[in-house]
């Protein structure tokens, strides 16, 4: 009989918790995650200083001419030309954001929602080609319009993604077109 008192006692008393022990590793992992935070906030500033040399970006022009194409999607960020890992963040060019992309003979006006727009000169434009990524984001192969564009003695390419996605080609031959039809007249 008193091993069948012993077993009812041992079904109804349960573990008494150690709420300090655990309020301890709480509060740990909290400290933990605001040090990872913040080591990632101080580093994304050390880029931004060391890419302190960039120039202004430049305004679009009062009056750009007529739109060749326009198109709404999302900025991916801009990157060092070749490079597609190395974000560029002086000016805002690594904030990611919604986008307006409007090609106009002077040239590709990029009017970004919460973040700061830029506008890049059709004399700035290098190429412009399909993607599968930028700054650490990865799409399908050709999800992504890159544009290839001088700043000062930089290259930059920026990825866009539109909305629809079959848009894309179009904007690789008009920018492209527009790239050599400038050097074509350049050379008479």
């Amino acid at each position: 009989m008193t091993s069948a008192l012993l077993l009812a006692a041992e079904k109804e008393s349960a573990q008494v918790t150690d709420w300090a022990a655990r309020a301890g590793w709480v509060v740990g992992l909290g400290l933990f995650v605001a040090l990872v935070y913040w080591l990632m906030r101080e580093g994304w500033k050390w880029r931004g200083t060391l890419q302190g040399d960039l120039p202004e970006l430049p305004t679009a022009p009062d009056e750009p001419g007529p739109v060749r194409l326009s198109m709404s999607g999302r900025y991916h960020g801009s990157t060092t030309a070749g490079q597609w890992l190395d974000r560029i963040v002086a000016h805002g060019l690594g904030a990611r954001s919604r986008v307006e992309l409007t090609l106009t003979d002077a040239g590709l006006d990029v009017v970004r929602p919460g973040a700061s727009d830029f506008f890049v000169p059709a004399a700035a434009l290098r190429e412009a080609l399909l993607g599968k990524g930028i700054a650490g984001k990865v799409l399908t192969e050709g999800g992504l319009l890159v544009v290839t564009w001088a700043h000062g003695d930089r290259l930059i390419d920026s990825g866009f993604r539109s909305d629809h996605a079959a848009e894309h080609g179009a904007w690789v031959d008009a920018i492209n077109s527009m790239i050599k039809n400038d050097t074509t007249e350049g050379a008479r």
